[in-house]
């Protein structure tokens, strides 16, 4: 792996379970030690530091606060271990408290807190160090769905405010799509491509990128030469798309429909052009033809919205016709 962070950018980790970003956030971190490579930080080589030292700050999935600690103390507890002057810890922890809004909270101790106000007091414990780089490992998935909108909300304009560097961690392509500046998709301790959220998800290097991002993935199909992909959203019913658009026609027999409010999902089998590939379509509200399951329909795809791969390499290849 060969990785740079750009000063001030949040960078986020996106992979399946197994693919290697908490091990490479520990890396950073220096709980973990590479067996080759350098590891700089500031242009600095940190191989051989230890964390403390690497002026890094780190937030778990955990959040891993100290129970027996008051919000204030756990605060504190960094800013004393480095050795602050006391009369310099008080005015810290009141900024970090107010970068938070969680001032009111600093004579609770953390079971005594809700699971939003446990991620601010942790991130509110890293920041007071004012550290080169935030870490931060999965520090949302302990919350709830409603919770997790409006934490990541809030994270990305601290994020702003302060300017640090920051490197996330997550297997949630939302959640790498709504924070992330760029964004390394991995698998098996790689990284596949590494762009910024549109480019990822407009512009997938390889087959695997392609179908990992987006819900649902993009269809795939096998054409004698290649494989094309291309976005459910814009596979639409044939009259969705006005006279201007350059289309591929593409025959879908309809086996079944889910209506998820502002969404209908169809699912179906491709006939004449990639015969028997089984393909979803993503339709808005705004499309309101009339889909049942059991019946055949004449959908389209822009030309310009499909992507080809290589069928060995599954890496994207040129455009051609099809």
């Amino acid at each position: 792996m060969d990785l740079a962070t750009q000063e001030g950018e949040f960078l986020v980790l996106l992979g399946p379970s197994g693919c290697g970003k908490t091990t490479l956030l520990r890396m950073i971190a220096g709980l973990e030690e590479p067996t080759s490579g350098t590891i700089l930080i500031g242009g600095q080589v940190v191989n051989d530091l230890p964390p403390r030292a690497r002026k890094i700050a780190m937030v778990f999935q955990s959040y891993a606060l100290y129970p027996h600690m008051t919000v204030l103390k756990n605060i504190a507890f960094p800013l004393k271990a480095q050795g602050l002057r006391r009369e310099e810890i008080p005015k810290k922890i009141e900024w970090a408290a107010a970068l938070f809004g969680i001032g009111h909270l600093l004579g609770r101790k953390p079971r005594q807190l809700s699971g939003g106000e446990r991620q601010r007091v942790a991130l509110a414990r890293a920041v007071v160090r004012e550290p080169a780089v935030f870490l931060l490992d999965e520090p949302l998935s302990n919350l709830d769905a409603k919770l997790r909108a409006s934490a990541r909300d809030e994270l990305q304009q601290f994020q702003r405010r302060i300017g640090t560097t920051t490197i996330y961690v997550t297997h949630d392509q939302i959640e790498a799509m709504g924070l992330g500046d760029r964004i390394a998709v991995m698998q098996g301790g790689r990284v596949r491509q590494l762009g910024t959220p549109v480019e990822v998800y407009a512009e997938p290097a390889d087959t695997f990128v392609a179908s990992f991002l987006g819900s649902p993935p993009m269809n795939i199909v096998e054409a004698p030469d290649c494989l094309v992909g291309f976005r459910p959203e814009h596979f639409l019913p044939r009259d969705a798309y006005d006279g201007g658009a350059s289309l591929i026609a593409l025959g879908l027999r309809v086996t079944r429909v889910e209506y998820l409010g502002a969404d209908r999902l169809v699912y179906g089998v491709l006939e004449g052009k990639f015969q028997g590939a089984k393909v979803l379509a993503r339709l808005p509200s705004t499309v309101t033809t009339p889909v049942q399951a059991g019946r055949r329909y004449d959908f389209a795809v822009p030309e310009k919205e499909m992507k080809f791969f290589d069928p060995g390499t599954r890496l994207r290849t040129a455009a051609r016709s099809v």
